[in-house]
């Protein structure tokens, strides 16, 4: 197999990183006190109360309704293509925005451009009439409808007036694409409201990583929710099963990433800062326990949001996570008898500020193939996670 990603952290790097990680539990004052957050998952709530909505909600620019041409400011610099899209038009679904830059409707200076391409402040923008989802009001669903969103409400792990957390199953989907018939965002059409408004999608997880999904259910969570995301103010916590036990324990991941296609698939190399496309992508990673110095169960906390970032972060350092069948690198490598080959990576919580005050705090358990490897292996999942010492930059 390739073995694109052989070359080594920078010792120096590591160092440093594990000189800022705290080796006390409660090092960092900047840690959310109150219950663990290995509670039950259906017990996770807001840290503070969360007001009442109120009536009316911030009113956005009218769609265009014929092309018009826009530069990017210097707030917007360095935005994705789909981000810059859903915040200047909060109202536009994501299968929308995917639909017209696919088309190439969209141009950055008169060029096609992908939904995931970072602009620069001073493009030019040409966006095509733009027109919101046609309400759909509460009319009769059908059966199958009614499965779906039956299935959709079993995946909740929190929800109030303005948000939903769902626990993603591995294999599902969050967008459309080639070959797929269900995905999240086809799923939500069933929980339109009165007034035809349905929830949102606020950020991704890749198809086979299964965990915590963020929805809005009103315009005005999206833009704010959107908001937190693109400034950082999303805490994301993952665990995952990795070949072999990374050493130090403890340390940062820092490499540009750029994007490579071929004629049967695309994945994200290291780059070198300048490389076209190349983007700065930052993990800082904790080994929480390992099993014969084979397999290691690790925390990871992304600091930036790249495409498959963890997943390339951790080949790049020669510990590719178990089950994934683009970036695992290890040759003449046996997957311990019991355990399914399947990906091993769990967006285990998530912390982000509520659009309303308080905070957001939720986390899912180990789906059924991780649960049985941790329990085929002796792994512990109510130890102590030492990542949440991590630094937040």
């Amino acid at each position: 197999m390739s073995r694109r990603f052989r070359k080594p952290l920078e010792k120096k790097s590591v160092r440093d990183a594990e000189k800022r990680f705290g080796k006390k539990r409660g090092a960092d004052k900047r840690a959310p006190r109150g219950k663990p957050h290995f509670d039950s998952p259906r017990a996770a709530k807001p840290r503070a109360p969360v007001p009442e909505p109120v009536k009316e909600e911030k009113v956005h620019p009218p769609l265009p309704t014929k092309v018009q041409t826009v530069s990017v400011t210097a707030d917007e610099n360095n935005m994705r293509v789909d981000r810059f899209l859903e915040h200047r038009f909060p109202g536009l679904s994501f299968s929308h925005i995917q639909r017209i830059v696919r088309k190439g409707e969209l141009r950055v200076n008169g060029k096609r451009a992908d939904s995931k391409d970072r602009l620069e402040e001073g493009q030019s923008v040409r966006i095509p009439p733009l027109k919101l989802d046609a309400p759909k009001g509460g009319g009769e669903l059908s059966e199958a409808e009614k499965k779906t969103r039956d299935a959709l409400r079993d995946m909740i792990l929190f929800e109030d007036a303005d948000v939903m957390v769902l626990n993603k199953p591995a294999g599902l989907a969050v967008q459309g694409g080639s070959g797929l018939s269900k995905h999240v965002d086809q799923m939500l059409e069933t929980m339109r409201d009165a007034k035809g408004q349905r929830p949102r999608l606020v950020h991704r997880l890749d198809r086979e990583t299964s965990g915590c999904l963020l929805i809005a259910k009103t315009r005005f969570a999206a833009s704010v929710l959107t908001g937190s995301f693109r400034h950082r103010s999303a805490r994301k916590i993952y665990w995952a099963l990795v070949a072999g036990v990374p050493k130090p324990k403890q340390g940062r991941i820092s490499t540009y990433l750029a994007k490579e296609e071929s004629e049967e698939d695309s994945f994200m190399r290291v780059a070198a800062h300048g490389d076209e496309g190349a983007a700065h992508a930052v993990t800082y990673y904790a080994v929480v326990e390992s099993s014969a110095q084979k397999l290691a169960w690790v925390s990871l906390k992304p600091v930036t949001g790249r495409t498959h970032q963890l997943r390339a972060h951790m080949a790049h350092i020669d510990h590719a996570i178990v089950g994934d069948p683009k970036y695992f690198n290890k040759e003449n490598w046996q997957l311990p008898g019991g355990l399914q080959n399947r990906l091993h990576l769990l967006a285990r919580r998530i912390v982000i500020p509520h659009p309303r005050g308080g905070v957001i705090d939720v986390t899912a358990p180990l789906p059924p193939h991780m649960l049985q490897s941790w329990n085929l292996l002796g792994l512990e999942a109510d130890r102590f996670d030492p990542i949440e010492n991590a630094p937040e930059d």
